[in-house]
Order: C-alpha cells, then structure tokens, then sequence
C-alpha cells in the first residue's frame, strides 16, 4: 500500500472528506503513475478521484467495529516513534 495513504476507520473525531479525499487522490496517482496528468488525460483522473472518494465514503460508513475508536494525536505519535525507528531520525 501507497505510505501516503493513511488508515481513516474509528477515529475519534471522525474521518473529514478532505481526508477521504487526500487518500483517494494518492491512490489514484499510485495507480496511474501520475503525480499531476496531462491536460488529455486530466478529466479521466479527476473523475477517478471522485470515484474512489464516492466508493471510500460509503465503505467507511458502511464499516462496525466495538473496538474503541482511536485518537489521532496517539496514533500520529506512535507513527512518529516507529518512522524515528525505522529511519534512525
């Protein structure tokens, strides 16, 4: 799976459209190899944006779990500590 692209399902607050969004648009290039398309294939890409987005949206609200959701500023530290791991940073 692309780095950039982020788990989005229970969190506390819940995921925004912005960041459903953000993931669909790094999935859609990740796919395409396409870091911005040609001004041909510019629609097409968009349009799958869109689409994934649309498909991302109804999966999440679609999802249970009766796990506790998770909060962003632990799980965003936890990602840090394993990247400084990782990468010796």
């Amino acid at each position: 799976m692309c780095r950039n692209i982020k788990t989005l399902f229970n969190f506390d607050p819940p995921v925004t459209d912005d960041e459903v969004q953000a993931a669909s648009l790094q999935f859609v290039r990740k796919i395409t190899g396409f870091n911005k398309p040609s001004k041909s294939n510019e629609a097409a890409f968009l349009a799958a944006v869109d689409e994934v987005a649309g498909i991302s949206k109804r999966l999440l609200r679609s999802l249970e779990t009766t796990a506790p959701p998770k909060n962003r500023e632990e799980e965003a530290a936890k990602a840090k500590l394993r990247a400084a791991q990782r990468f010796g940073i």
